[in-house]
């Protein structure tokens, strides 16, 4: 009889792993049991790591969910340029950068940042990390909606135009934690795509 022999994987990719899976579970918590209801416990117990080994590389709620702040922050620039690379070009495109955006903050990985974003109000552990990662963000998606856009932001009243694109859509993705009222969104973007289209037409595209 033959013996097959076992490949053992490398403590350092278990260990990655291992992260992983507690991160993706801290961002699922935040989501269905916001801040307050997530715990280490319910966060290992969802990751199926011991208590032990979590505790070992997260030893408070604070330090996972600020591992978990950084996670979403990758999780979030990957996830809006993969989106971008699939916009479709021609006339529509202003539309569709629109609903990219809208579909983007209304996912559960806005939803999770948010309750972070009201813990760190009143945490200033977790406001001096959450704060940063934040602005980084900012930047990023700033800079993705004007080159999606093709935006001249030399032209006057451009750079506020691309910010006012991006918090509209934020307030429609904090609207929708209360009432997913998505025509209402459509016809908003529907309107918001024509306002850009007017004084964006003089940027190159």
């Amino acid at each position: 009889m033959t013996t097959v022999p076992t490949t053992r994987v490398p403590q350092e990719e278990r260990t990655r792993a291992m992260r992983a899976r507690l991160l993706e579970a801290t961002v699922d918590c935040l989501v269905e049991r916001g801040f307050t209801g997530t715990s280490t416990t319910l966060v290992s117990e969802r990751a199926g790591v011991s208590r032990g080994a979590q505790l070992h590389h997260f030893p408070s709620k604070n330090a996972l969910v600020l591992a978990a702040v950084e996670h979403l922050t990758v999780v979030r620039g990957a996830e809006l340029a993969a989106a971008a690379a699939r916009l479709p070009t021609g006339a529509t495109r202003t539309r569709a950068v629109l609903e990219m955006l809208g579909d983007h903050f209304a996912s559960p990985v806005f939803f999770a940042a948010l309750e972070l974003w009201v813990a760190a109000r009143t945490d200033e552990a977790l406001l001096a990390a959450v704060a940063p990662l934040e602005q980084r963000v900012g930047r990023e998606a700033h800079r993705l909606v004007v080159d999606a856009l093709g935006a001249d932001e030399a032209q006057p009243g451009v750079r506020e135009l691309v910010q006012a694109t991006l918090d509209l859509v934020r307030g429609l993705g904090l609207a929708t934690t209360i009432t997913d009222d998505a025509k209402r969104r459509g016809r908003i973007l529907d309107q918001w795509a024509l306002v850009l289209d007017t004084h964006l037409q003089g940027s190159p595209s």
